[in-house]
């Protein structure tokens, strides 16, 4: 997309708080959205080739939405912990590998999309976090589940397509998680405690794919538990 273009979108924007630029082969951040950055509350400039987010990122004080699903992004600067009002982070289908502490300040993140992403570990920043619903950090490198895990807010966690053989038993304790997906691990039947099946609040539990059949799975301790909470769910739907 060529300059003109870029600023028709930009110009727009500055009326209407979004911006889409998505599919515009763009290499970098545009700069000119500075001229905007106290306005846009939607950013999306998804499939495109950019390889970082700048650091004047922390300025776009009134951004809710910010996507950059497939790019070449491979880091998160720590500046992005200063965008106050943002609910919704996606960075699906990047390079990234570390998740900077300072996201833990926002207060109003509601949804984290990392799918397809180059994380070797599970990042227990996003714990505590009150608002946090959604969490996707599927098609990653993760290995372990690790101790800490416990204040997890959200009600959705996915987790397929790791590498996960380890599982704390605190995940039985996270205070509002209804749906966790496994599937495509390399987890062991004695992975899934009891605890994490009788005690938890789950009512979807997704462990196709994994190093035991579903037969099995059927057999463990506490799974009778666990079903019970998966068919009351169900008869509220229909």
């Amino acid at each position: 997309m060529g300059n003109s273009a870029v600023k028709k979108h930009v110009d727009t924007a500055s009326k209407t708080g979004v911006l889409n630029l998505s599919k515009s082969r763009l290499n970098e951040f545009p700069s000119n959205l500075k001229a905007i950055q106290h306005t846009l509350r939607n950013i999306d400039l998804s499939q495109n080739q950019i390889s970082s987010i700048p650091n004047y990122i922390e300025n776009f004080s009134a951004l809710k939405c910010l996507t950059l699903n497939n790019n070449k992004i491979d880091r998160i600067p720590d500046e992005i912990g200063n965008l106050k009002k943002l609910e919704v982070l996606s960075l699906e289908s990047n390079r990234i590998k570390n998740i900077p502490t300072t996201i833990s300040a926002l207060e109003n993140l509601k949804c984290v999309r990392l799918s397809e992403n180059m994380l070797s570990y599970f990042p227990l920043i996003f714990c505590g976090m009150k608002h946090l619903d959604f969490l996707d950090l599927s098609k990653n490198m993760i290995t372990e589940i690790p101790d800490g895990v416990s204040s997890l807010h959200v009600s959705e966690l996915n987790l397929n397509q790791n590498q996960i053989s380890i599982l704390s038993n605190e995940l039985s304790q996270c205070p509002r998680l209804k749906i966790l997906r496994l599937e495509e691990n390399c987890l062991s039947l004695s992975s899934i405690t009891p605890s994490l099946l009788r005690d938890s609040q789950i009512t979807n539990l997704s462990v196709q794919g994994n190093l035991f059949d579903m037969k099995a799975f059927m057999e463990l301790e506490g799974y009778e538990a666990y079903m019970e909470r998966f068919t009351a769910v169900k008869k509220k739907l229909y």
